[in-house]
């Protein structure tokens, strides 16, 4: 599949939490190419915004054109656009390209600072006229339509520019969270429990851009959307908890979670002792996150977010044709670590004919475990059979 080139038009988030960087973050961890148009610098933490410069109109041009003329753009994400003489050029050039456009109307950063005045608020219309959708939270979509009804005031917008819109309700009071797209003929809603952190600084941005990436992959605004939606929370709960307020996402967590093929996810193995096969999981160094003793069932995480599980069954045997791979940069140091502990390996660490580094152990049912260090040449062998450019 062709790599999908995300134009981003927004301003830089000096904390990476929220605007350019977020972007960026989020469309190369879905597997796009984020291109960029800055059109602000911001001095911004987690606390607030200390400071903005805009960037001059005419710089912010010769980004979008020096883009689209050489490595081209597949779908474009609009965020902060610094000013309103801005906001018009951006749209009279965005309308020239046949591709998914995604605005999100930035007005006020997560900290309450605000990020757009009253001249440039009313220039947004020109850039809801060439939008294919526009992202507005609850309070964005009353200042931009004066309507206290939320749904009445997405209506009013699909009229007055011909765009779709999805309804944000993250502002709402509650556990329960809705959003909703409306279209000139359509609504779809989609309902959720509100995830408890104070890590949100960029939600909206990393949600715009994720249904941009996806639109730029040719999938329809809907599946776009419930897509873009699940990167969003699972990026809220790896937030990493950083700074004194409203603290940035985890996006670079969000690997195996979200993307447009196949993944290989989640293996499970079968045990005959769940109390022995836990402590054994644990002890090379994989994070448990069900026990679920009841049905002696467990899972257990790995540092890319890739799952394993066991089940227990005392009448199965271990399959000799199947072993677990678990690969570490510092393997030889961690199979010394482990054999000090009292970890008996069937064999340490060996190189192979097909250069991987390997150590070969069982775990207690007597399954074949490898751990390993393979750097390129696990996806990339000499041996490695041709694909497409961009495949």
């Amino acid at each position: 599949m062709k790599t999908p080139r995300i134009l981003v038009i927004a301003g830089s988030d000096s904390g990476g939490g929220a605007g350019l960087q977020a972007d960026v973050k989020t469309i190369t961890m879905l597997g796009g190419h984020a291109t960029t148009a800055i059109t602000a610098v911001t001095a911004q933490n987690t606390l607030g915004v200390q400071a903005v410069h805009a960037v001059p109109t005419e710089i912010v041009m010769a980004q979008i054109d020096s883009i689209v003329s050489d490595l081209g753009v597949d779908a474009v994400k609009i965020g902060m656009v610094g000013s309103a003489f801005a906001a018009l050029h951006i749209a009279a050039r965005l309308e020239a390209l046949d591709v998914p456009i995604v605005f999100d109307p930035v007005m006020v950063a997560t900290s309450g600072s605000s990020l757009a005045d009253d001249p440039t608020v009313a220039a947004f219309g020109k850039l809801m006229d060439v939008a294919t959708l526009v992202t507005p939270n609850l309070p964005e979509l009353k200042r931009l339509t004066g309507e206290e009804d939320e749904v009445g005031g997405a209506l009013k917008l699909v009229a007055a520019h011909r765009c779709a819109v999805l309804i944000k309700g993250g502002h709402e009071e509650g556990d329960a969270l809705a959003d909703a797209l409306v279209e000139d003929d359509n609504i779809t809603s989609w309902q959720g429990q509100r995830i408890d952190t104070a890590s949100t600084h960029g939600t909206g941005c990393t949600l715009a851009s994720a249904i941009a990436f996806y639109l730029g992959a040719g999938l329809g605004l809907a599946p776009a959307i419930e897509r873009a939606r699940l990167f969003v929370r699972m990026a809220l709960h790896a937030a990493p908890g950083l700074g004194q307020g409203h603290g940035p996402l985890g996006q670079q967590a969000v690997r195996q979670d979200s993307g447009l093929g196949l993944r290989l996810n989640q293996v499970t193995v079968t045990g005959n002792d769940y109390a022995k096969m836990v402590a054994f999981y644990r002890r090379l160094g994989l994070t448990q996150i069900v026990d679920s003793q009841e049905n002696q069932y467990a899972r257990f995480e790995t540092d890319g977010g890739t799952t394993m599980s066991i089940q227990i069954d005392p009448d199965l045997k271990p399959d000799e044709t199947t072993a677990l791979y678990f690969e570490c940069d510092d393997l030889d140091q961690r199979v010394e670590a482990l054999a000090r502990a009292g970890v008996p390996f069937e064999h340490g660490p060996r190189n192979q004919p097909w250069m991987w580094r390997e150590a070969r152990l069982r775990d207690p049912a007597g399954n074949t475990v490898f751990l390993y260090k393979a750097g390129e040449a696990r996806r990339y062998p000499p041996w490695r059979l041709a694909s497409e450019p961009g495949a």
